[in-house]
């Protein structure tokens, strides 16, 4: 059974940094596309940042590229997400997902068809 365990969330001020991490387990990690969603009450779940699963490639929705850089570490089954120059609006909580199907990435719009696994979520709050 895959299970992906977010951590890393917290309040911070606006311009601050948080550094997100996702520890996958169950799956052949180095063989997926993993992502990062987040989400608002009411609201849709966002695309954030998407890694091949070499880490090869990086995509990142626009609100957030040149703030946001998406990484991971293969040998510790893990993906992180670091989140710079922070603002009130990237206020979410955030998901850590991997793909449905291996060595396959889908962007610039993954929708939820597109993940197969998806970890419980970390609240990120940014105040001003």
């Amino acid at each position: 059974q895959v299970q992906l365990v977010e951590s890393g969330g917290g309040l911070v001020q606006a311009g601050g940094s948080l550094r997100l991490s996702c520890a996958a387990s169950g799956l052949t990690f180095s063989t997926y596309s993993m992502y990062w969603f987040r989400q608002n009450p009411g609201k849709e779940r966002e695309f954030v940042a998407a890694i091949t699963w070499t880490g090869g490639s990086t995509y990142y929705a626009e609100s957030v590229k040149g703030r946001f850089t998406i990484s991971r570490d293969n040998a510790k089954n893990t993906v992180y997400l670091q989140m710079n120059s922070l603002k009130p609006e990237d206020t979410a909580l955030y998901y850590c997902a991997a793909g449905r199907q291996r060595w396959r990435v889908v962007v610039p719009t993954p929708s939820s068809a597109d993940i197969g696994s998806w970890g419980q979520g970390t609240q990120v709050t940014v105040s001003s």
